[in-house]
């Protein structure tokens, strides 16, 4: 379970994964309880970090949502999307204002 958080997946990817593979509740609740929701925030932080160049050559003003969309894909609670969007933008523009 671990294994899989580190490659970039949030707890509702990994919810589906096993529930597919047929693994009972009980043991997927207790999978994903034990994730640490300090290492989930660092993980969909340093994740969108990497996909955030990318994403940014498109239209400037579709980058927190397509930020957003690539994020709740990869299982991310919304919670935790909307503070990471909300860092690597304000982040972003903060940036670009210092560039101009």
């Amino acid at each position: 379970m671990e294994s899989r958080s580190a490659r970039g997946y949030g707890a509702a990817r990994l919810r589906a994964e096993l529930r597919a593979r047929g693994v009972d509740s009980a043991v997927i609740d207790a999978a994903v309880g034990a994730l640490a929701p300090d290492a989930t925030l660092a993980r969909a932080l340093a994740l969108a970090r990497r996909r955030l160049p990318v994403i940014a050559r498109g239209r400037p003003e579709r980058v927190a949502k397509r930020l957003s969309d690539y994020l709740l894909r990869r299982g991310y609670a919304p919670g935790v999307v909307v503070h990471v969007v909300r860092q690597l933008t304000r982040i972003a523009v903060t940036a670009d204002a210092v560039v101009r």
